[in-house]
């Protein structure tokens, strides 16, 4: 490889690694339309094996934006992210693929932690009340706007609820 597909190939990495991070803060900020703007226009997620529903994106994000006014307070972590960036012969291509492990710990709505429950924003509260974790497959596409998920999975591993 040269120099220059070498750092072709790293900038892809970083624009593919802000893409999987702008997913994880628009989930956790409840920002729908930001969400909705990661995908491609065709965009599909899945979050069947959460209990969740199959869908293009801004289907999920309406699904999302409603089920989770019950967790005001959620702090999402993507973390062991493995990228896969299209190999075209040394040169890198316009699809990519990441594998990322997720812990989403959750606070249901009056746990006294955050804004809009009783207690106030900032106050101690405890564990979680909700934690679920597993691995996410993101499959990316380069489009004119950037790097876009074109579909994103949810593959949930366990989850825990306590009172």
């Amino acid at each position: 490889m040269t120099q220059r597909v070498d750092l072709a190939t790293v900038m892809d990495r970083l624009a593919i690694d802000e893409v999987v991070s702008g997913y994880a803060v628009a989930v956790d900020d409840g920002d729908w339309a930001a969400y909705r703007a990661l995908f491609t226009p065709d965009g599909r997620a899945d979050y069947s094996s959460a209990g969740g529903v199959e869908g293009s994106a801004r289907q999920v994000a309406d699904w999302l934006a409603e089920t989770m006014r019950m967790f005001p307070v959620r702090q999402h972590l993507i973390v062991n992210r493995l990228i896969r960036v299209e190999d075209l012969g040394g040169s890198p291509g316009d699809t990519a693929e990441v594998r990322a492990d997720f812990v989403n710990p959750m606070r249901l709505t009056g746990t006294g932690t955050g804004p809009d429950d009783a207690g106030g924003a900032g106050e101690a509260g405890g564990a979680p009340n909700f934690v679920a974790a597993g691995r996410y497959t993101f499959a990316l596409a380069r489009t004119r706007e950037g790097w876009r998920l074109s579909r994103v999975t949810v593959h949930e591993k366990w989850r825990h609820l306590s009172s």
